[in-house]
């Protein structure tokens, strides 16, 4: 076991529902309108909610084959008549309209993702053939981008967050933490308002339906990957009449809590980092020698030297930190094309304390430009994310996961735990209860894991498919997060499924 190397969880960039998590409402749901999960909503839109199914929305062209509009849809379900938030909306139009299927809308996961910012480069993520006979719709949901969105803290302030640490294995320094980390959700309800409360994963597939019946579709069909899983889980289980061809790639197991979550990725980033140290040593001119035992080992030693002393990055005001090479290896796993990125950056920081490529790929985990500047929904992920997963202020419950955690794995573990602190100083808290979502009259859904998934792992899919009466399991075996795109097998399937409607046969192995 090493020495410990807690540091703040928001400096780890964790992109699936991990980290910080954040609220949910705070009033009892009204009935029919914000209904808890594992309830199903009758096939007929409520009167109170039929003008946002029934909306008129004009589509403007936005260049090349695009088309962009708004939506509207209610800030809170349980008061249809209060408020209002906007859905940005932007599809790529079928290339052949007159074999056109339908809609075939997005979400590329986070949460926070951008379902805008995945359809302008829709070609690297979808087939010719689905382009072709799809309009491929993406939208930012509540909170996120374009859409009515999220807003905590400027890039200053996050550089300062992101560059501080606290102790937290000692009293003084978990209070300080937490003191912080109050002041940062202080900061998001200020500049966010109202819309704080409301970013559960249930108010986003409440909006999904909106948006199916504006676009014209009766039923939904959806591609939804990493969280996007999550969120199709959730609207199968809330609309099951109204599911269409929906495929969860790299999924999420609905029935986890927080700290289940956490020990997953924990192990799913040690099981990828063990795959990216076996394929580094196989081949020319890798840093970390040996086996992958000794690979780990090296890894370890130069967070503990980077801990005690920061690396010269070439920016005096931002040396390179124990938790930026964390950033850096946790983005590069995300893809195995990356790897070679990652082997050079570690060769230059073990060989010639050149530690430039990592600062700029943990700056890329951060999503940080090159100009300091992080997006203006930074904010986002947490605030999504602690909605959807209860946790309490336990001193001793935390730190004894946070030591449970290193158990799991000696690299990751220091670094994943005290993420419930982010969380339990939110404003609001969630009273989400987590639990399978089974969705038994849906249409069948195709369930993908890839087996060394760092982000969600493999087991998690397995258990999604398990669980839905009518899931269809596929199995990839490789590296990375997510798997479509990744080899003919997956796709194939995946286009014959979403275009004919012809299922994979459940347990296909690729």
């Amino acid at each position: 076991m090493v020495t410990p190397r807690v540091k703040r969880a928001r400096g780890i960039a964790v992109l699936i529902a991990v980290g910080s998590l954040l609220l949910a409402a705070c009033t009892p749901p009204a009935p029919m309108l914000q209904p808890p999960a594992g309830s199903t909503i009758d096939d007929s839109v409520p009167e109170a909610l039929q003008t946002f199914y029934d909306q008129d929305v004009t589509w403007e062209d936005c260049g090349g084959s695009f088309s962009c509009t708004s939506i509207e849809v209610p800030l809170d379900y349980a008061d249809p008549t209060g408020d209002t938030i906007e859905l940005a909306v932007k599809k790529h139009r079928a290339i052949e309209p007159d074999q056109r299927v339908s809609s075939l809308i997005i979400n590329p996961g986070g949460p926070g993702g951008s379902g805008i910012e995945m359809v302008e480069s829709v070609s690297s993520y979808f087939s010719a053939d689905l382009l072709r006979r799809f309009d491929v719709v993406g939208f930012d949901p509540r909170g996120v981008g374009e859409s009515t969105a999220v807003r905590c803290v400027d890039s200053a302030t996050l550089d300062e967050m992101y560059s501080t640490d606290f102790d937290v294995e000692e009293d003084a320094g978990f209070d300080a933490y937490v003191e912080s980390s109050r002041e940062y959700g202080d900061a998001c309800l200020e500049k966010t308002g109202p819309l704080l409360e409301h970013l559960d994963t249930i108010s986003a597939a409440r909006d999904l339906d909106v948006l199916r019946a504006v676009v014209g579709d009766e039923t939904l069909n959806y591609f939804g990957f990493s969280y996007g899983t999550f969120l199709g889980a959730t609207y199968a289980d809330l609309f099951p009449s109204r599911v269409g061809r929906l495929v969860l790639d790299g999924a999420v197991d609905p029935s986890l809590s927080y700290q289940q979550v956490v020990e997953g990725q924990t192990t799913g980033f040690d099981r990828a980092y063990r795959a990216f140290v076996q394929d580094c040593q196989a081949g020319a001119d890798c840093p970390l020698s040996g086996d992958v035992e000794s690979g780990l080992d090296q890894t370890i030693a130069l967070l503990d030297q980077l801990a005690d002393e920061p690396m010269d990055s070439g920016d005096p005001d931002r040396p390179v930190r124990d938790t930026d090479l964390v950033n850096a290896i946790i983005i590069s796993l995300y893809n195995a094309g990356s790897w070679s990125t990652l082997k050079s950056a570690l060769a230059a920081a073990i060989n010639s304390d050149d530690s430039g490529q990592l600062r700029f790929l943990s700056d890329y985990a951060m999503d940080r430009d090159e100009d300091g500047n992080y997006p203006d929904d930074a904010g986002a992920f947490q605030a999504i994310d602690c909605l959807d997963y209860p946790v309490e202020l336990d001193r001793d419950a935390i730190r004894a996961e946070a030591d449970r955690l290193e158990g799991v794995s000696d690299l990751f573990g220091p670094y994943l735990g005290y993420g419930e602190i982010g969380c339990a100083t939110m404003p609001f808290q969630s009273t989400a209860v987590r639990q399978e979502i089974h969705a038994p009259t849906a249409a069948p859904i195709v369930v993908i894991g890839t087996t060394r998934d760092p982000a969600t792992p493999y087991e998690w899919a397995e258990s999604l498919a398990a669980q839905l009466d009518n899931g269809i399991f596929i199995g990839f075996d490789g590296d990375g997060h997510t798997a479509y795109g990744g080899g003919d097998c997956v796709g194939d399937a995946v286009d014959a499924f979403l275009l004919e409607g012809t299922l994979p046969q459940d347990g296909l192995s690729c």
